[in-house]
């Protein structure tokens, strides 16, 4: 018992952190980890070099700065997080466009919500979960850890959201819309195998084309929604108008038009808040491998060794 009543009390204590202080200690972590983690920091000036050619070298490294104090301050906020109650949630998001949604929501064909790795996107769930009462289910990838992946379901569950596993997804995805229910999905980032060719910051990329294709099948409107944080540190949850999805009858057709409507629509919000999403991810593998060499292995059996380009 008094073990069960100090855990509630340092809950309690996380969650009253003023958000200041988050902040701060958020920007001086991605400060360190821009300092130690080369992997990721080469990974992302990679990334921004090649979208932002106009940019200088300076902006470029002030820019990935930015990225990686943001990638702190998040890691901080989805901590505290998990020690706040559904009040404490419900206080924390301002949310914009909603009505976007609850007329999406009132056509009952279920709702497609499209977001991505931009701004708080865990917290964009547990506000959709406390603030709707209607069901809300997410596709996610399991972790590979099982202890993780039991807490990961457990924090995004808390408050009455769903989630499903990402492989073989798509029936009960279906499933859902046609219930009327609503489905968020992450869709900026895609394997190869699996995704279909789209442009994306002026580029060939892939991306999933699981979202166009349910969307098609079951007639839901998709709106995209992302949980960016302002420039004083409050979180803004941004909600677009439906999107205009193509429904010609030819579906291979459609899944391309749509998943490149869609990748445009994140590509957008990126472009609001650069900084905010995350860009150590090979987005661009497919078609530009030269830009990930160290994730390609020669034929001697070694991984090739890849330029100094932070220097």
């Amino acid at each position: 018992m008094r073990l069960s009543r100090l855990g509630h009390k340092m809950k309690a204590l996380i969650a009253r952190i003023p958000k200041r202080y988050v902040i701060s200690l958020g920007r001086l972590l991605g400060d360190i980890l821009f300092l130690v983690d080369v992997h990721d920091r080469r990974l992302v000036l990679r990334n921004l070099r090649f979208v932002h050619t106009d940019f200088s070298r300076d902006q470029i490294r002030r820019l990935s700065r930015r990225i990686f104090q943001h990638l702190g301050i998040t890691f901080l906020e989805t901590c505290q997080i998990a020690a706040f109650s559904r009040e404490d949630v419900l206080a924390k998001v301002c949310i914009i466009g909603e009505e976007h949604f609850l007329r999406a929501l009132r056509e009952n064909k279920g709702v497609v919500v499209l977001t991505a790795h931009l701004g708080n996107w865990e917290m964009a769930l547990q506000f959709a979960s406390c603030h709707y009462s209607s069901p809300v289910t997410t596709v996610v990838r399991r972790s590979p850890f099982a202890r993780l992946d039991r807490w990961l379901t457990h924090f995004r569950t808390r408050f009455g959201a769903r989630v499903i596993a990402k492989e073989d997804a798509l029936r009960d995805m279906m499933k859902l819309l046609r219930r009327g229910e609503v489905l968020t999905l992450m869709v900026d980032q895609g394997r190869a195998s699996d995704g279909v060719d789209i442009t994306f910051f002026g580029r060939k990329a892939t991306a999933t084309r699981g979202a166009a294709l349910v969307a098609i099948r079951c007639g839901s409107p998709v709106v995209m929604a992302a949980c960016v944080r302002a420039p004083g540190g409050d979180l803004i949850l941004k909600v677009s108008p439906p999107l205009p999805m193509q429904r010609s009858g030819d579906l291979r057709a459609d899944v391309q038009l749509n998943t490149q409507i869609m990748s445009d629509a994140i590509e957008k919000a990126i472009r609001e808040h650069p900084e905010q999403w995350c860009w150590n991810q090979r987005k661009w593998k497919k078609h530009y491998p030269e830009l990930y060499p160290e994730f390609f292995v020669g034929k001697e059996g070694k991984k090739r060794r890849f330029a100094r380009e932070d220097n």
